[in-house]
């Protein structure tokens, strides 16, 4: 049971209902942890926008699963990992790959370099010089690569809330909320 409530749009403050309804309207469900973080809604719209732009970057829905299955993994967040395994898989990551991206690596080359550059922000240093400039011989743009810096930042928020709310794995503790009639 979560710490926190989960929250749907008729339970949610009225501030965080627009953010709700139009992530139901988009995806169909709404994730536990958007029900829990509608608790507060200064904190959804950030996180809605902040999402909302790293959407339009540079960086492969491939790319941004593996990130967010390293992050996932480093927070012990089982939703985060439940969701971007599935995710993982559905945009054409192998199992192989899932497993390797848990652990900041991949088969790939320049996949690998990435992951290994954002290992040591998350571990809580910043990449040592030598991992920079591994991951621009690889391919990676300074673009890309301050891309990737703010999508570990919205995933490890994302794993913090799962971890620090116990949010519970979508589905195991109620039906999907879906938009309901008012």
């Amino acid at each position: 049971m979560s710490r926190f409530p989960v929250h749907d749009e008729l339970t949610a403050p009225d501030g965080s209902v627009p953010v709700l309804r139009g992530a139901l309207a988009t995806a169909g469900q709404l994730p536990n942890f958007l029900g829990v973080l509608a608790g507060s809604p200064a904190a959804l719209r950030g996180y809605a926008r902040f999402r909302g732009e790293l959407r339009h970057g540079s960086l492969t829905r491939p790319t941004l699963e593996r990130i967010s299955l390293a992050v996932a993994q480093h927070h012990r967040s089982q939703p985060g990992l439940a969701l971007h395994a599935r995710t993982a898989r559905a945009v054409g990551i192998g199992i192989d790959e899932v497993a390797l991206a848990r652990e900041f690596d991949s088969g790939d080359p320049e996949q690998a370099a990435l992951l290994h550059y954002l290992r040591p922000l998350v571990e809580g240093d910043g990449p040592p010089m030598h991992l920079h400039e591994e991951a621009r011989e690889a391919g990676w743009s300074d673009e890309q690569l301050l891309e990737a810096i703010a999508f570990v930042a919205l995933e490890s928020f994302t794993a913090m809330v799962n971890v620090a709310g116990d949010v519970p794995v979508d589905g195991s503790m109620e039906e999907t909320r879906q938009l309901r009639a008012a």
